[in-house]
């Protein structure tokens, strides 16, 4: 039981995210805060807090995933609610942070519409954002409050410890440049060798692979990464893997975005499993039997009862 010494503690969940948060609260032995987040006939948001908050170190739940600007604005109605009902501590827990992606101005007159959303948040009320494997740790810089980035890595690791992956012929692999230094993260937990597969983006959401950098002959793969969104860079990853001669290839992410024609690609896919955390809540179409969902609650959990109690939450990175 979460010992409740500085004050209250109050968990909410926004309709993104309300399994995640009520495992949370299980592992916390708390109540799930009473609060409808619903809309008015014309699509407007609207947000009843059914308890007092006054005072309380709150955290909100709410994944910004898809639909992003309908998730989005719930999230910042919400904190605007708590924040008027005199809150004494506001924490966005936004386990995937949507428009990450947009961190930077990749051509003339581009939006940084990451910073936006920071900024966003700030103004509706945050005073913390608790977030999991930000598609750039840059992105941090773009607030002017405190930001825990939580790793996904150690919980997919722990998992594929348990599941025996690991032997002499185990490789790590990463799907792009990009993604090399979570990729060395991995396999430096199994002492595993790291190859990457060298790709070229001619447009959006189109991956093209050039080259297969390390030796995959015979070799059990797992590819990492941060998302999968339509899953390009996964499917065509795995195919170049298996025409390299990998024995078996097995994908792992801590966000299914799963976007597009994502689940066709990874149903007719060379890829025996994808793992994937529950950072977004998948509907039930999207369950196929190849993803297998861990969950990250315990993560979570632990992060919210550091920051409620003022304990580093840098050991979480350990």
């Amino acid at each position: 039981m979460l010992n409740q010494t500085h004050g209250t503690i109050k968990v909410f969940a926004g309709n993104a995210s309300k399994e995640l948060a009520l495992a949370i609260c299980q592992r916390l032995d708390l109540e799930l805060g009473k609060m409808e987040a619903g809309r008015f006939s014309d699509g407007e948001i609207a947000v009843n807090i059914k308890e007092t908050v006054r005072g309380c170190d709150v955290f909100i739940v709410q994944s910004t995933n898809t639909p992003v600007n309908e998730n989005l604005m719930e999230l910042l109605v919400i904190i605007d609610a708590l924040k008027r009902a005199s809150a004494g501590r506001i924490t966005a827990v936004i386990p995937y942070f949507g428009y990450a992606r947009q961190d930077r101005k990749a051509r003339a007159r581009d939006p940084i519409s990451a910073k936006l959303v920071a900024d966003i948040l700030q103004t509706a009320g945050a005073n913390r954002v608790l977030t999991m494997d930000l598609h750039s740790s840059q992105l941090q810089g773009f607030f002017d409050i405190p930001v825990d980035n939580l790793r996904g890595m150690p919980v997919l690791a722990r998992h594929f410890m348990k599941q025996g992956i690991n032997d002499d012929n185990f490789i790590v692999v990463s799907p792009d440049v990009g993604s090399v230094a979570r990729s060395r993260s991995m396999a430096a937990k199994f002492n595993a060798p790291l190859a990457i597969i060298d790709k070229r983006r001619p447009k959006a959401n189109v991956m093209e692979v050039m080259n297969v950098i390390g030796d995959v002959k015979d070799k059990v793969c797992l590819m990492m990464d941060d998302m999968i969104d339509t899953a390009g860079t996964i499917c065509q990853g795995a195919k170049a893997l298996v025409d390299n001669g990998a024995k078996r290839v097995v994908a792992c992410c801590s966000h299914a975005v799963l976007s597009g024609p994502a689940i066709e690609r990874l149903q007719a896919s060379p890829l025996d499993k994808i793992v994937v955390l529950d950072t977004i809540e998948l509907p039930p179409e999207k369950r196929i039997d190849k993803i297998e969902i861990i969950s990250v609650a315990d993560l979570f959990a632990e992060a919210i009862e550091r920051v409620y109690t003022d304990l580093p939450v840098s050991k979480l990175y350990e």
